[in-house]
């Protein structure tokens, strides 16, 4: 994606390993301008950043924005084990590396906020401030996701399980369903109503019920059909198997033999950082997302009225408080 949608401002690259990585890169226009690190979640792309990528440009910082492994112009593995955090941060490490980038200015949305909280914890030295948006701060465990241990929890705090859609994406049929039916995932991702999240998507069997009977709901206003037929272009380069590929890492345990010997002291977040939570996100609540401040020295939380999607629910005022924020570093 990063290589179509962005030709002229956008770089592909073969690690050592022989992953390649196509990413958005603009350098930034003074040496006094930081550079933004920006990291999407699921299921999305360097794309998402679109209405930030040009914000930031006009304003002289720096932006590298990859597509991350399994999505768009970048390598997606079939296998499960190149999907581990600690491999894939040590990844954006030597893409930065290569690049000349010494310091960022992290930014993650939904996986992108797990995957920033764990390039903090193993090279924390590239990090001037972190900006987690929807997800907040995820800290090591050394241990699998506790999939039914969280719809447990959400079930008892809310009335309604979260989390019973990873269910489904452990499987190996998930990829397959997805593919088949993608128009209907992507209403059900990317919802008119976020209420819907609440019946359709959290409940164990409540997403594989949706997608399989190609239900549709209608589009956002935040999307226009010329968005959703890009973003449907560019999940269809690679399909849904690599993407899904984050869910079953987390789940069976892929980052457990980096993380278990980690000091508690390597868990602890020192820069300056901010949480924008989605009152409307009836996935990831804001009272969850609030936990990961335990880990946080200097933490500032602001809640926006929308849902899961912040950077392209409400792209303005997330660029102003963003440049606020930057501002006083």
């Amino acid at each position: 994606m990063a290589l179509s949608e962005y030709p002229n401002i956008s770089k592909s690259i073969k690690l050592d390993d022989g992953t390649q990585y196509a990413y958005v890169y603009i350098e930034p226009a003074t040496s006094s301008k930081p550079t933004f690190l920006f990291l999407h979640g699921f299921p999305s792309s360097s794309y998402d950043w679109r209405h930030q990528i040009e914000a930031f440009r006009t304003k002289g910082f720096g932006i590298l924005a990859p597509d991350l492994l399994g999505y768009g112009d970048s390598d997606s593995p079939s296998a499960v084990e190149p999907y581990a955090l600690k491999r894939m941060s040590d990844h954006l490490a030597e893409i930065l590396v290569k690049q000349g980038v010494r310091k960022v200015i992290g930014v993650g949305h939904d996986w992108g906020s797990a995957f920033l909280s764990r390039f903090y914890t193993w090279h924390s030295e590239f990090l001037l401030a972190t900006i987690f948006l929807a997800v907040g701060y995820v800290e090591p465990t050394g241990a699998p996701v506790d999939v039914d241990g969280v719809i447990a929890l959400t079930q008892q705090l809310f009335g309604y399980p979260t989390f019973g859609y990873w269910k489904l994406f452990n499987t190996e049929e998930a990829g397959k369903l997805l593919d088949s039916h993608s128009q209907s995932a992507s209403s059900l991702f990317y919802p008119q109503d976020p209420e819907i999240w609440k019946e359709h998507f959290g409940p164990v069997g409540a997403a594989e019920a949706w997608i399989s009977s190609n239900k549709i709901t209608p589009p956002p206003a935040w999307l226009t059909a010329e968005e959703i037929a890009t973003h449907t272009k560019i999940l269809a380069q690679k399909g849904y198997v690599g993407p899904l590929n984050w869910y079953k890492s987390a789940i069976r345990g892929g980052d457990v033999e980096f993380e278990a010997s980690l000091p508690e002291e390597r868990k602890h977040v020192k820069v300056p950082t901010l949480f924008v939570l989605a009152k409307e996100d009836y996935v990831g609540r804001p009272e969850i997302q609030k936990r990961g401040a335990t880990w946080i020295q200097n933490l500032r939380i602001e809640e926006f009225p929308c849902g899961h999607w912040v950077q392209l629910e409400m792209p303005d005022k997330l660029n102003d408080l963003v440049l606020e924020f930057v501002s006083g570093l």
